[in-house]
């Protein structure tokens, strides 16, 4: 799998990350999953690698919308649904490739990772 970052095009987020991506002449591919979604199976992937509480951006309006109920019995499973259902819950970027998943953009351990 080629370097993909996974996000909404509009975030403050992404904008940082994929200008650094750009700065540093590293080639991707950016995949919307607000205008493409994101495959169950990936999501999956995601969730098995990094846990829920990682993938789940708890600190965005998406998850505060949810009822209380489904917050605390959020599980792996339950991530799925409201993932998919909603992909602007999920922490932006996902950056992927064959090697390893990261999540959210923190430059050094881009850095790190990537050289």
């Amino acid at each position: 799998m080629e370097l993909t970052i996974f996000g909404i095009k509009n975030c403050n987020t992404m904008k940082k990350a994929m200008k650094w991506l750009d700065d540093n002449g590293i080639v991707y591919h950016f995949h919307d999953y607000k205008k493409e979604g994101v495959p169950e199976q990936r999501l999956r992937q995601w969730l098995e690698a990094l846990g829920w509480e990682t993938v789940i951006n708890k600190r965005g309006t998406t998850w505060k919308k949810l009822d209380d109920a489904v917050q605390e019995s959020m599980n792996t499973e339950k991530a799925i649904t409201v993932a998919t259902e909603n992909p602007s819950i999920i922490k932006r970027p996902i950056l992927q490739n064959d090697d390893f998943i990261l999540a959210g953009f923190k430059a050094d351990e881009w850095k790190d990772t990537l050289n």
